[in-house]
């Protein structure tokens, strides 16, 4: 009788471990919901091969990845509550902590150290430098980043605004609008022309030329892994977490882009990985891997630069107030410098 009960209150006792062990084990997993700036594309590589190789997991993260409707709209998503996290632009929350500095997401890894924003000219057109934009006609989107900063460009080239004529054109034809002469130059996501370029069969190094707003005096930053405040106050391991787990999957691809674009095809299967695996390239080569960046680390910012950008941005939309650098980026989650160093 002894026996029978002291094997009964061991299994009870067993049970009662294992039940206590896989409730404890759920509650440490945070879900995170995460939003990518667009459709998917092989500049996500980092995102969908940390949630292939499991370092998400890893980090005690359930982590749901969204596409996205644009750079700036990711920090709507996350300042909504509708997302915890998001890729998106740092222009963006610094706008948006102007007006509302107690909710404005927070930039906690910086992924493009340079600007993708360019002015995209046809190799024979007539605009063979910077010099030569006066006089002429470009065209942009309306709403885009690279034509609301265009402007901003132009003055750090010591060149007067008005002296160039700016017509809107839809994203989707900026290219062939270029192309066809309609205008001198075009105002495009060096990132996103590039490869629509390739699409249409031009090769974008020999018969284009690309003014990087970035060389030309617009020394600001823009897309990285940004989280809400909320999150950072109630959940700061995750936070933590969610960067270690998309640098280690960066340093992978740095290593083997292939298996980056793999693991973005495993989750869209229709995309072209072999125009993805270079619009990749033109990523890396163009706007994570930069001076800086061989110095501070991918995911750091300078926060000399980062003041400077801010003025810029504040300047451009006529902010009521300059939020400082350590509101809209910290570096408190970053793994050590010598595991982001590219």
């Amino acid at each position: 009788m002894i026996d029978l009960l002291f094997r009964t209150l061991t299994r009870t006792l067993i049970l009662g471990t294992l039940l206590f062990s896989a409730t404890n084990a759920a509650a440490e997993t945070v879900a995170v919901r995460f939003t990518l700036d667009w459709k998917i594309q092989g500049v996500h590589a980092p995102f969908y091969l940390a949630q292939q190789r499991g370092y998400f997991a890893d980090q005690g993260l359930d982590v749901t990845i969204d596409q996205g409707e644009g750079s700036a709209a990711t920090v709507s998503r996350v300042l909504s509550g509708a997302y915890d996290a998001g890729f998106g632009d740092m222009n963006a929350i610094i706008q948006t902590a102007a007006k509302s500095p107690d909710r404005a997401p927070v930039m906690v890894y910086q992924i493009y150290n340079q600007p993708p924003f360019a002015v995209l000219t046809t190799a024979d057109g007539p605009t063979e430098s910077v010099a030569d934009f006066p006089g002429h006609t470009f065209g942009g989107p309306a709403g885009s980043a690279a034509t609301k900063l265009f402007p901003a460009m132009l003055e750090a080239s010591d060149i007067n605004p008005d002296s160039v004529s700016i017509t809107n054109v839809a994203p989707q034809l900026q290219e062939q609008l270029l192309n066809r002469g309609d205008v001198d130059a075009a105002l495009v996501f060096n990132v996103t022309s590039y490869m629509n370029l390739v699409s249409q069969g031009r090769d974008p190094q020999a018969d284009y030329r690309w003014f990087a707003y970035g060389d030309h005096g617009l020394d600001i930053y823009s897309n990285g892994v940004m989280v809400s405040q909320a999150m950072i106050a109630d959940h700061p391991e995750a936070v933590e977490g969610l960067v270690k787990a998309i640098n280690h999957a960066m340093q992978d691809i740095i290593q083997d882009p292939d298996a980056g674009i793999a693991a973005v095809k495993q989750r869209e299967a229709f995309i072209d990985a072999d125009a993805e695996r270079k619009r990749l390239d033109y990523a890396m080569t163009h706007l994570i891997v930069s001076d800086e960046s061989r110095e501070i680390g991918i995911g750091d910012v300078s926060t000399q630069r980062l003041s400077r950008s801010i003025d810029t941005i504040a300047d451009l939309y006529d902010l009521e107030s300059k939020p400082l650098a350590e509101t809209v980026f910290t570096d408190r989650f970053l793994p050590p410098r010598d595991q982001r160093l590219p």
